[in-house]
């Protein structure tokens, strides 16, 4: 009696356990780029004003069939069967006979000689998250989910593309390889958001003196080690044409002086220093 008593009390605290488990797997779905001056971040489970859920679905789970082929599948968590659960053989993995496709992200059924023989091909503690194309990194994002079985390894990949008016699909359905799978839609939750990042770097002309002075830096190391060791020079003499450096100041007040000159022309102190001469 005991021990039946206490049943239902166990099988609520793993299931909330569960639960929490999956929930957790969802921060996978948060992708941040930084392309150029712009940081993109994609949070496909966030909520939105028209998506309390993001990109999951509400029906708590994603279908589609193509020809003989089923896929169940949700994004960023399990799925969950409130109505039309998967009936096929061999569930054993996602949930067994009495909870096809709870504890799974992603299962597939097949037909097989009449019957539909189910395979998980992703799970939400086996989730990662790329750009579409690192190119237009704004076009979307790719969500592949893996699972591996004893017999074969699996995987899904689910391309959500930017689609700010509403969500389409998914409709098709490929395969490559024995057990890799990949749709399409197309959600507002894959478009990302954008934040102009600042501090741009140095621009050319920076990087133009920076290497200058670089330069200048090793001329003058490399001179006064081959004056002191090699020459023999000590005090203030070691520096490489000291005379040129003295006099650099001056040099550079009379450049500076002579320009001015030319621009503003001869001034009002030249202009009188000169009389007319009477013949």
């Amino acid at each position: 009696m005991r021990i039946g008593g206490d049943l239902p009390r166990w099988v609520l605290i793993l299931t909330i356990l569960h639960r929490v488990s999956l929930y957790s797997a969802s921060d996978v779905c948060r992708l941040s780029v930084l392309d150029r001056y712009n940081l993109y971040t994609f949070s496909l489970a966030s909520p939105t004003s028209k998506f309390p859920h993001g990109v999951l679905s509400e029906d708590g789970f994603y279908k589609v069939a193509v020809n003989k082929t089923v896929l169940w599948f949700q994004l960023c968590d399990g799925m969950i069967f409130n109505h039309d659960p998967p009936t096929c053989a061999d569930c054993w993995d996602c949930g067994g006979p009495s909870r096809c496709g709870m504890d799974c992200s992603a299962l597939v059924a097949n037909n097989v000689k009449g019957y539909h023989v189910c395979t998980t091909v992703g799970r939400a503690s086996s989730v990662n998250i790329n750009l579409i194309d690192k190119n237009i990194p704004n076009k979307g994002v790719t969500v592949k989910m893996s699972s591996n079985g004893p017999d074969v390894n699996c995987s899904l990949s689910v391309s959500v593309i930017c689609e700010s008016n509403g969500v389409q699909g998914p409709y098709s359905l490929e395969q490559s390889g024995t057990c890799d799978y990949a749709t399409e839609m197309k959600h507002p939750s894959g478009c990302a958001e954008i934040v102009s990042v600042h501090g741009r770097g140095l621009g050319w002309f920076s990087t133009f003196f920076i290497i200058l002075f670089c330069f200048l830096g090793v001329y003058l190391l490399v001179g006064t080690v081959y004056r002191f060791f090699f020459l023999g020079v000590r005090g203030v003499d070691i520096i490489p044409n000291l005379g040129f450096w003295t006099s650099l100041p001056q040099k550079t007040q009379s450049s500076c002086a002579s320009l001015v000159r030319k621009f503003r022309g001869p001034s009002q102190g030249h202009r009188d220093s000169y009389s007319a001469v009477n013949f």
